[in-house]
């Protein structure tokens, strides 16, 4: 957390992430990655078994990166926990995250404080959890 790996440094990291089988959980937090990282990072969600949390909060991520991570939450089965906090994901983001959460049973914890969400994205998360169970 805080090292500001940026862009690069998330895309090497998660490439170990990709056949990982014994790290379970990941704290990325304030470390720069953007809507780049996140896609990476998203990318290495389809295929990873292990991981159950995952910390990406104060990252600057948007709505594109957003789409990117909910479309892991489609297929991830392992993931109980996504903080999401401190991000600028605004309400086309969460309607992103909204639809990767419809189908997705597993995720239990979800953290998106601060992420300048308003009564629209809101009432997209709220929808898609009507569905979530």
């Amino acid at each position: 957390s805080g090292n500001q790996i940026g862009v690069v440094g998330a895309q090497r990291l998660v490439e170990g992430l990709r056949n990982n089988t014994t790290l379970t959980i990941l704290r990325l937090w304030c470390n720069w990655i953007g809507d780049v990282g996140a896609q990476h990072v998203a990318n290495a969600l389809r295929n990873n078994t292990t991981l159950s949390i995952l910390d990406l909060g104060h990252n600057e991520i948007g709505d594109v990166g957003a789409q990117h991570l909910a479309g892991a939450l489609q297929t991830n089965m392992t993931l109980t926990t996504l903080h999401l906090d401190e991000n600028q994901i605004g309400d086309v983001g969460a309607q992103h995250i909204a639809d990767g959460l419809r189908n997705n049973t597993i995720l239990t914890e979800l953290d998106l404080k601060e992420n300048q969400i308003g009564d629209v994205g809101a009432q997209h998360i709220a929808d898609a959890l009507q569905t979530n169970t």
